[in-house]
């Protein structure tokens, strides 16, 4: 079902441009990915993002099971019914959200003897993680199994498996801890989630994702274990985490010879045209962040020549798009001088333009980066 297919590959570096078929339609790789957190991408449209060329999206399965619950989105005809996006959907495991919004991540960097005092927030034990509702307070529990259930009952083309993301800086120790007890959970994962395929009504993905905090022993190692669970596509996690950019690219470059070739690599929290230029350049598939609708939620904007901030006063008599060169609908109807005023006054209208702009600003870039192979 889920085929991988080589189209062109550069000359000059592992950058490679490909196909993945899902049940929900084949996606063009390189892929930049809108993220919906709760069900929708922030002030956008499906309309808008399939006018952009969005393929795939993304939804957060730690908010969706907490509000409004993954059993009423199934009962609802699940997230592309929900959502009324009939392209593919990609659904994480909410490892990420569980440590860092249900603890203070803080408390798991260089803690003395690798005994992490974590807030009552959150208990990781070997079977998942019990944690508790940010919305009030209730107390509720993840396991690879119970991860599973949910995603499939969500009902994304992509699945991710359950994971610990160890924060930056974290203890050499600390780290292989939370990636050993990732390993485990992924072989977990894998066995419900062929369980669960076996009567599904169309097939998931399901992608581990390799961890290892920001020592490269550990990272190759992961990386191994990973390519071996033999799954559709593999992530690289616990990235984009607060570590210089340079260190980031020294995890992923010290990675990609250990993933196998013809299947999609996939980086996740990913989303600045350097970040995606540098992803693209290295072979990397697909990437996510939420950045471009944050920035337009902000008043910022990327362009050509850097990311720009439309509340300053040099934008306020402007006649000029936010960036000449981009095609889009905010670029092509409106002024730098007319975006400030709505963003100025709060008008809901200038966080969707902004953000519009963000999200196809990136997915051009991708576009033109594909040319250029």
């Amino acid at each position: 079902m889920f085929e991988f297919k080589i189209v062109k590959e550069s000359e000059n570096s592992p950058a490679r441009t490909a196909t993945f078929t899902t049940e929900h339609g084949t996606i063009n790789t390189p892929v930049f990915m809108p993220v919906g957190t709760k069900g929708s991408v922030k002030t956008m449209k499906p309309e808008d993002l399939k006018e952009i060329g969005s393929q795939i999206i993304l939804a957060n399965t730690y908010h969706l099971y907490l509000r409004p619950g993954h059993e009423v989105v199934k009962q609802l005809g699940g997230l592309h019914k929900f959502m009324n996006w009939d392209r593919p959907i990609l659904t994480d495991s909410g490892g990420f959200q569980v440590f860092s919004l249900g603890a203070d991540f803080n408390q798991r960097k260089h803690v003395p003897n690798d005994k992490p005092k974590m807030k009552n927030l959150v208990k990781i034990r070997e079977d998942g993680v019990e944690f508790k509702s940010i919305i009030d307070g209730s107390t509720h529990f993840f396991s690879p199994k119970s991860v599973m259930e949910i995603e499939h009952a969500l009902g994304a083309d992509i699945i991710m498996a359950f994971d610990e993301c160890a924060p930056f800086g974290c203890s050499k120790d600390y780290a292989r801890a939370a990636m050993e007890r990732t390993h485990r959970w992924a072989k977990e994962c894998v066995a419900e989630h062929n369980r669960l395929n076996a009567t599904a009504s169309y097939q998931r993905a399901l992608f581990p994702i390799i961890q290892g905090g920001m020592f490269t022993d550990l990272r190759i190692e992961s990386a191994k274990f990973m390519a071996e669970l033999d799954t559709p596509g593999i992530a690289i996690g616990g990235l984009a985490v607060g570590e210089p950019r340079e260190l980031t690219w020294e995890i992923v470059d010290t990675i990609i010879p250990y993933l196998p070739k013809n299947k999609p690599r996939y980086v996740m929290g990913i989303g600045t045209p350097e970040d995606i230029t540098e992803a693209i350049k290295r072979g990397i598939d697909m990437f996510d962040c939420v950045l471009p609708t944050r920035l337009g939620r902000h008043g910022s904007a990327f362009t050509k020549d850097g990311q720009i901030h439309i509340k300053n006063e040099e934008n306020k008599l402007s006649l000029e798009p936010l960036d000449p060169d981009c095609q889009c609908y905010t670029c092509k109807n409106y002024t730098r001088g007319y975006l400030r005023h709505l963003v100025m006054e709060n008008e809901l209208l200038g966080l969707h333009l902004l953000s519009y702009h963000n999200i196809a600003y990136l997915t051009q870039l991708v576009e033109k980066l594909k040319k250029e192979l």
